[in-house]
């Protein structure tokens, strides 16, 4: 109940509006670029939940339904791996104890633990292989270790009521199964990274071990193709450039939600987008949107 009490008391008082900053006073000015390009999604039919804020002042730059609940894929993934930390922290896991995989843990898609012929890993290989590549074996694997269950509780101590992992990653999700793996608010999703960047998720040292495995994110197709970083190494500044993401990725979804840090400014963002992705010219104006957006919060750091 503490935790709940403090973690919801700093989750307000960074999700609280306040007046936008960003080499101006009005974010439809600043973020000009982005608002129109997820305004024009918008009337084609796509969702659209955006929101951004300064890191260090917590400011809002700019928002877009930011308080509305959308699927947002994998992105609820890093509520599991907030557990798996706060478990090493407190000696409940051991970061090299090793847990084999099973028949029912299989499943396709984002990874490559599928494609090795390593039958078990060590928790905080896992946890990597997690934040790495978003590995769906792996995610089911740990899932399978710590539990559902004790996601949800963690995920509601620390306040959060938009955002939640529904589900294991399934190859087809049938009438009995949650019909998202994960669903957040922007609001939400940019407290929790903030917060992760600060220290404040459980403690320092559990929000560190979060923010290193996703560190390790490989993916940069959608907000962060803007960034102008090597996918595969990023996790030294390059051009005073560093970024934590994560994306969620599904058919008619995308997502992001990251910490991006430059030389003049700390920005945490989250865009999600859900469409009808019937044609490949949709969703590519959902990416190149997204790509926009990353070009704003570029140009607030940088």
């Amino acid at each position: 109940m503490t935790i709940q009490t403090q973690e919801s008391e700093r989750r307000s008082r960074h999700t609280a509006g306040r007046r936008g900053r960003h080499r101006g006073s009005d974010p439809s000015e600043n973020f000009s670029r982005g608002f129109a390009t997820l305004g024009q999604l918008a009337l084609n039919g796509v969702q659209v939940s955006a929101r951004a804020t300064d890191l260090a002042t917590g400011t809002v730059l700019f928002s877009v339904d930011d308080h509305v609940v959308m699927p947002t894929a994998s992105i609820g993934k890093v509520l599991l791996l907030v557990e798996v930390a706060a478990r090493l922290q407190t000696g409940q896991l051991s970061p090299l104890a090793l847990i084999d995989r099973s028949p029912e843990d299989a499943v396709g898609d984002s990874g490559i633990w599928q494609h090795l012929q390593v039958p078990s890993l060590p928790v905080a290989d896992l946890a990597a292989l997690v934040g790495a590549t978003s590995d769906n074996l792996a995610t089911n694997v740990l899932l399978r270790r710590v539990g559902l269950e004790a996601v949800s509780a963690r995920t509601e101590a620390l306040g959060l009521t938009r955002t939640a992992l529904l589900d294991l990653v399934r190859d087809h999700r049938g009438p009995d199964d949650a019909p998202q793996l994960s669903i957040g608010s922007a609001n939400e999703l940019t407290w929790l990274f903030s917060a992760l960047a600060r220290g404040e998720v459980v403690d320092p040292p559990t929000s560190q071990r979060v923010i290193s495995w996703l560190s390790l994110n490989s993916d940069f197709s959608l907000v962060s193709s803007a960034f102008g970083l090597d996918p595969h190494s990023h996790r030294s500044a390059e051009h005073g450039i560093l970024v934590v993401n994560k994306t969620g990725t599904d058919a008619g979804v995308r997502s992001e939600v990251g910490v991006l840090r430059g030389p003049r400014a700390g920005v945490t963002y989250a865009v999600s987008m859900y469409f009808d992705d019937a044609t490949l010219p949709t969703r590519l104006a959902v990416i190149d949107g997204m790509r926009t957006v990353g070009l704003d919060l570029l140009e607030y750091v940088f």
